[in-house]
């Protein structure tokens, strides 16, 4: 099987959108423009940012063939001039064809030559428009054309929801493999996920994907090793210590020794650099095990942007004093949430707020009065300088991994919707589980947005040339 080289991503509630609109359940074809932002580079990232359905009534339609107004088109072009979106044009199969037909091809090349007319001069980077079908089962096929008519297949069509779907052009039975399977582990040799953090949690997660087979791991993490991290980040040593060996350096020569056929990319760097972000934009799943509000915000900001998963995982044991004034531990806690594409966001569920991230830009600002507003640490209120915590974050390591997992192979008898949030509390143990349904979709103006300028959202960031 061959790995994913370029991606077409939406949200599941626009491809819910967009199936009911193509199956109407008449047994004819039918039609609808995708508005797309995308990323360019080695990989082509192509992201769903509207859907726009042409209505049945204006088509002519069959059951193998459908034509609609010229005006629909235009009216979308207009709609993506502004931040020069790609059109995809999709039509059902509602017969089963997972092929291009001769007359679906001779329509796309009469049709993308008006449509690469019709960009303003003066736009930098390369457009591309593209085609895609549907299958009754779910399956999409897309393609590429680029400005010279030259049309290349997408490898995948993710759709983030509930489930990660992973629709590949390979694959028109839309089989999902059994989870812990054989087929489970040749799926994951296609993937890309990356992991921002290797430290304590981070460490056993990418440990723990890698493990699992995956065929490219990118690690971000900006720090070096210090003698304090040995009692929690895996396959350290005291001599890495000593030579202050970058987080991800570590990490990716125990792959080496590990998994030899895994790419494994070390991105020494804040999560907020043009470096870390680039490579990020590559990935298909994101894991963020950082303890920084900032390194959360930018994480968030980045799958909004580019549509992907995003699994956060945080761990804390808060101490407090007693009547005797000793330290005692008042909890033992974690959290792991999963985020998707026009979902909640850790912003609205409250992981942290505008104001938390405005206090953190003090320790580069303000680095005394930052020590004033915020206790850092595994363990708020104690001054332990190197808790022995690995075995809290093995479990909530474990349980994100686990979630992603379950969301991609799908063995949950009551399904995903259920289990946005985990969070437990070993002083009581008790975990609780919060749905998708609790907290506030947001549809903000990062979604879909690639890496356009600003970056993120954010002006400091400036913008990234690879974006298109």
């Amino acid at each position: 099987m061959s790995k994913s080289n370029s991606t077409l991503g939406m949200s599941a509630t626009d491809y819910t959108k967009l199936k009911s609109h193509l199956f109407p359940g008449d047994g004819l074809e039918a039609a609808a423009i995708l508005l797309c932002s995308r990323v360019m580079g080695a990989r082509v990232r192509m992201m769903v940012k509207e859907v726009h359905c042409v209505p049945h009534s204006e088509c002519e339609r069959l059951q193998t063939w459908v034509t609609w107004p010229g005006q629909h088109i235009e009216d979308c072009l207009e709609k993506a001039e502004k931040n020069d979106l790609s059109l995809i044009l999709v039509h059902s199969h509602p017969q089963g064809g997972s092929e291009f037909s001769q007359t679906d091809n001779d329509s796309d090349l009469e049709l993308m030559d008006s449509l690469f007319l019709a960009r303003p001069s003066g736009r930098s980077g390369e457009m591309l428009h593209g085609s895609a079908i549907m299958l009754p089962n779910g399956w999409i096929r897309a393609r590429a054309y680029n400005p010279k008519l030259k049309s290349n297949d997408l490898s995948l069509v993710t759709v983030i929801g509930d489930d990660i779907s992973l629709y590949w052009v390979n694959n028109p039975q839309n089989s999902v493999p059994m989870a812990f399977s054989a087929g489970m582990r040749s799926e994951l040799e296609r993937l890309h996920v990356g992991v921002v953090g290797v430290s304590g949690t981070g460490s056993i997660v990418a440990e723990q994907l890698l493990r699992l087979g995956l065929d490219e791991i990118t690690v971000v993490d900006h720090d070096t090793l210090e003698t304090k991290n040995l009692n929690r980040i895996l396959n350290s040593t005291l001599h890495d210590a000593e030579s202050a060996l970058p987080k991800v350096e570590l990490f990716q020569r125990a792959a080496s020794a590990i998994s030899p056929k895994t790419i494994v990319n070390a991105v020494c760097h804040e999560v907020g650099s043009h470096e870390a972000i680039e490579a990020l934009s590559k990935v298909d799943v994101l894991f963020c095990c950082v303890d920084s509000v900032i390194g959360r915000d930018i994480c968030q900001r980045l799958a909004s942007s580019l549509l992907l998963p995003l699994f956060d995982v945080g761990v804390v044991i808060p101490v407090r004093q007693n009547c005797q004034g000793e330290n005692v531990i008042q909890d033992i806690q974690g959290r792991i949430d999963y985020l998707q594409p026009g979902g909640s966001t850790l912003h609205t569920r409250g992981v942290y707020s505008a104001e938390d991230v405005a206090v953190e830009e003090l320790r580069l600002t303000d680095p005394k009065r930052f020590s004033r507003q915020v206790q850092e640490g595994y363990m708020p209120g104690s001054t332990e300088e190197a808790p022995s915590v690995i075995s809290v974050n093995m479990r909530a390591a474990s349980m994100v991994v686990q979630e992603f997992i379950a969301r991609t192979f799908r063995y949950r008898l009551d399904g995903n919707r259920p289990y946005a949030r985990t969070m437990f509390a070993l002083a009581i143990e008790e975990t609780e589980y919060f749905g998708e349904d609790e907290f506030q979709p947001v549809r903000s103006q990062l979604y879909a947005a690639g890496l356009s300028s600003p970056l993120l959202g954010l002006p400091m960031l400036g913008e990234i040339k690879c974006a298109a």
